[in-house]
């Protein structure tokens, strides 16, 4: 029977926290192998113009600078895999982890970067005009918005935020729930409701966008399934889905301790989880932030971690 390859750093996810982890477990000599997912470069390759990362004053594409980080980590040594990893047995040292179904490989130490996947209304025109107005994260895309018209999905503390956000950039932010209230915080509704260019649509179901060379409004059923059902068409140029993330975690929740919505739980102001040598970092274990310079920062943090268990277990 062939024996399963053995890492000693293997990273899962090729996300800003993932590369990153890579970038310091090579220049550490860990010799990480990084299987990169089914989304290479992670949510930041469906963005087009990156602003916000240190380093990029005119900006970058968010595929560039994954491709850049890809390619720093690969320069001191990283060995970048395509695969999935599909299931996860973390009972015994060192760690089996399952690549597309069909291979086993073992790990001294295991840094999660899975990432998380932003939820849609799984409506068709929601991939038509992906990158030319579609999103799902304000403060990323926000900035390219600014004294424009745009609307948010979403009745939550999340969607109030980005809201609230977009209020101090566009003109005016239409906030689009479903319910005929909303399930925010009460100080999150009084703030939204305070703000003069925030215009709440209770009652409101999207059902399709519309636009020439990308978003130009929204179709809209106000009061579905009522006798005074109606359409109604509003004109925006964004539109930002705020309805939640789902953490990419199901293969570890036998093991790793998750909160209520599945995201990885870390020791405070720590990559580390409850498993010894288990690292969680970015969007999987973040339901603050979720940005791509803390991501990157804590993919530096596990890869740090990573190093000092290895040495103290003599490996």
């Amino acid at each position: 029977m062939e024996e399963n390859e053995k890492i000693r750093c293997l990273i899962i996810g090729s996300g800003p926290a993932g590369y990153t982890a890579a970038i310091y477990a090579s220049r550490a000599n860990l010799d990480p192998v990084l299987y990169e997912g089914m989304e290479p470069g992670g949510q930041l390759t469906t963005t087009t113009e990156v602003e916000n990362f240190p380093g990029y004053p005119t900006g970058v594409t968010g595929p560039q600078l994954m491709e850049d980080m890809k390619s720093q980590a690969q320069r001191f040594g990283a060995d970048v895999r395509y695969g999935v990893a599909t299931a996860a047995d973390l009972q015994n040292y060192p760690y089996k982890i399952t690549i597309d179904s069909e291979r086993v490989v073992e790990a001294y130490t295991l840094i999660i970067a899975t990432g998380a996947t932003a939820k849609y209304l799984g409506l068709p025109d929601e991939q038509k005009y992906a990158g030319m107005g579609v999103s799902a994260c304000a403060t990323c895309d926000g900035f390219f918005y600014r004294k424009k018209r745009v609307a948010v999905v979403g009745g939550g503390d999340t969607a109030c935020e980005e809201a609230l956000y977009l209020a101090g950039l566009c003109e005016k932010v239409y906030l689009i729930v479903r319910k005929p209230f909303l399930r925010a915080s009460k100080i999150m509704q009084d703030r939204v409701v305070a703000a003069s260019n925030v215009e709440i649509l209770f009652e409101h179901t999207p059902i399709g966008l519309f636009g020439e060379k990308g978003v130009e409004g929204v179709h809209l059923i106000k009061r579905a399934g009522e006798a005074d059902e109606e359409e109604v068409d509003i004109a925006v140029h964004g539109f930002f889905l705020a309805i939640g993330h789902k953490p990419n975690s199901d293969i570890f929740k036998n093991y790793l301790k998750l909160d209520a919505i599945g995201y990885i739980q870390t020791e405070p102001d720590s990559p580390r989880t409850n498993i010894p040598g288990v690292f969680a970092a970015g969007d999987v274990a973040d339901n603050t932030y979720k940005q791509a310079i803390t991501a990157a920062g804590s993919g530096c943090k596990a890869a740090i971690e990573a190093e000092r268990y290895l040495s103290e277990k003599g490996l």
